[in-house]
C-alpha cells in the first residue's frame, strides 16, 4: 500500500473497504440507545482540516458529539472521497485510525469500490479549499459537481439514498435550481443548509409557527458570498414562522454606500428593528453609518413582507434578526449563539438533522428554505453587479411549508 502521506487517494480501496466493513468500531451503537441500529454514510468533500466543516461535521460522527471518544449520531462513516489534499489534512491519519477508505472518486465513495449502493446516505460538503472566484465574488465551490457525480452514481446502481449538502446551493443559482431540479427528478431525500437555523440562540425567543410577523430586519458580518447565505437562512427561519409562509420573494436589491442608510431615513425599513438587531450583537464601538462597507440584501416576498438583511463585514461581530409581531409592544430580538466549545457544537445540532434524515428517509426541515436563501443572495449579488438595480424574481417564487423543527439544545442529541 502507497504511503499515506503521500497526496493519493488510490491507496485507500477495497481492501481497507472490505476492512471497515468489518471493523467492530464502525458497527458499535452508542448505550444510550442499543437498540436503534446505525446507518452508514459516505462523505463527499472539498478538504478536511481541523476546524473545516468536514472536522466538525465528519469528526462527529467518527469520534462523538463533543469529539472526545464520547456518545455521537447513530451513523457510521463507511467511505470518503476528498477533492483536494491540503498540507493540514487530517483524512489520511483518520483513515488509517478509523478504517474506513479513501477513494479516487465519488462512485467509488458512494459504491464503497463495489458494484451497488451500500450505504444509507451520502454527506456532501462542499466549503473550504482552493477554488476560483467569479466576477460577482461567488465563491466556486464544486457543489454541482458533486451532487451530479453523487446522482449519476444513483442512476447507474439504481439506487436512490438521501443526501445531504452543506451550506446553500449552487452558488450560482442555475446550478441551484439544477441541484434542487435534480432531486425531485430522481425523487432524492434532499437537505441543504448550515448550522444557522438549529444552532443556539441568545436570547430565547417565542416565534411559533402562524406568527403575525409586521416586519423583519436581518444583520450579518464577514463576506456577502460566504456569510451572506449565513444571516440570510438565520433570517429565513424566523420570518417562515408567518402565517401562509413560505410563497417565495417577488424581487430582490442590494444597495452600498448612502442608499443602505437612506433605507432607514424614509421609513422603508424600520430604524428601531435595525437597533434592535445591532443590539443583539457584538460590534465595534462608534457610529454604524460610517461603515464604508455596508450592504443591504433588499427583498419583497410575495405576500408583501419587506425584507432587510444589512450586512455589516467590519462593523459587526455576529448574526442576528429582530421581529415585529402583532400585538407585542417591543421587537424581539435574538442572535446566532455560535460557540466554540466543545467543538463547535452548532454542527453537533446540524449533524443531528442529517442523522434524522438517513434514518427516516425523509427530509428534517424542507431543502426549499435554502434553495430560497441561495436564490436571493445570488440574485443580491448580481444586482449589485449591475449597478444595484432592483430584479424581478418569478424564478424565487418557490413555495414550501416550515417544519415544526427544534434548535440547540433540543433536540436531544441522544435522543
Amino acid at each position: 500500500m502507497p504511503s499515506p502521506s503521500k497526496p493519493t487517494r488510490r491507496a485507500f480501496l477495497v481492501s481497507t473497504a472490505i476492512a471497515a466493513a468489518s471493523s467492530p468500531w464502525l458497527n458499535v451503537a452508542t448505550a444510550e440507545t442499543p437498540a436503534v441500529k446505525t446507518k452508514s454514510v459516505a462523505a463527499v468533500l472539498t478538504a478536511y482540516e481541523h476546524g473545516l466543516h468536514a472536522d466538525v461535521l465528519i469528526g462527529k460522527i467518527l469520534e462523538g458529539w463533543k469529539q472526545n471518544g464520547g456518545p455521537g449520531p447513530r451513523l457510521t462513516l463507511a467511505s470518503m472521497y476528498v477533492d483536494q489534499f491540503t498540507d493540514r489534512d487530517m483524512a489520511r491519519g483518520l483513515s488509517q485510525k478509523y478504517g474506513f477508505p479513501i477513494f479516487e472518486t465519488i462512485e467509488e465513495a458512494v459504491t464503497v469500490g463495489g458494484n451497488t449502493i451500500p450505504v444509507d446516505g451520502v454527506i456532501s460538503i462542499g466549503e473550504h479549499g482552493d477554488y476560483p472566484w467569479n466576477d460577482k465574488q461567488q465563491h466556486l465551490y464544486p457543489r454541482r459537481r458533486f451532487f451530479k457525480e453523487i446522482t449519476d452514481t444513483f442512476v447507474k446502481y439504481d439506487r436512490v439514498v438521501p443526501v445531504f449538502n452543506d451550506k446553500h446551493l449552487g452558488p450560482v443559482w442555475k446550478d441551484a435550481k439544477w441541484m434542487y431540479d435534480r432531486a425531485v427528478e430522481l425523487n432524492i431525500p434532499f437537505m441543504a443548509g448550515s448550522s444557522m437555523a438549529v444552532g443556539y440562540r441568545t436570547p430565547e425567543i417565542s416565534v411559533p409557527v402562524g406568527s403575525p410577523i409586521e416586519a423583519a430586519v436581518g444583520i450579518g458580518y464577514s463576506g456577502l458570498d460566504i456569510y451572506g447565505s449565513h444571516a440570510l437562512e438565520f433570517f429565513q427561519c424566523h420570518v417562515e414562522q408567518r402565517p401562509g409562509a413560505e410563497q417565495g420573494v417577488r424581487w430582490v436589491q442590494c444597495l452600498q454606500g448612502d442608499a443602505v442608510w437612506q433605507t432607514l431615513d424614509d421609513g422603508l425599513v424600520r430604524q428601531d428593528l435595525f437597533d434592535a438587531a445591532l443590539a443583539a450583537i457584538d460590534h465595534r464601538d462608534g457610529d454604524v453609518r460610517q461603515s464604508d462597507d455596508a450592504t443591504l440584501f433588499l427583498f419583497q416576498y410575495a405576500d408583501g413582507l419587506l425584507g432587510a438583511v444589512f450586512m455589516l463585514p467590519t462593523f459587526a461581530r455576529g448574526t442576528s434578526v429582530a421581529l415585529q409581531v402583532a400585538g407585542k409592544t417591543e421587537p424581539l430580538a435574538t442572535r446566532f449563539d455560535e460557540r466554540t466549545e466543545p467543538r463547535h457544537p452548532h454542527f453537533a445540532w446540524l449533524l443531528k438533522g442529517i442523522e434524522t434524515m438517513i434514518h427516516t428517509g425523509r427530509p428534517t426541515y424542507p431543502v426549499e428554505r435554502t434553495l430560497l436563501t441561495s436564490g436571493i443572495l445570488d440574485r443580491a449579488l448580481t444586482s449589485l453587479s449591475e449597478g444595484q438595480t432592483k430584479r424581478m424574481t418569478p424564478e424565487l417564487e418557490i413555495a414550501y411549508q416550515p417544519a415544526n423543527y427544534g434548535h440547540a439544545p433540543l433536540p436531544r442529541l441522544g435522543g
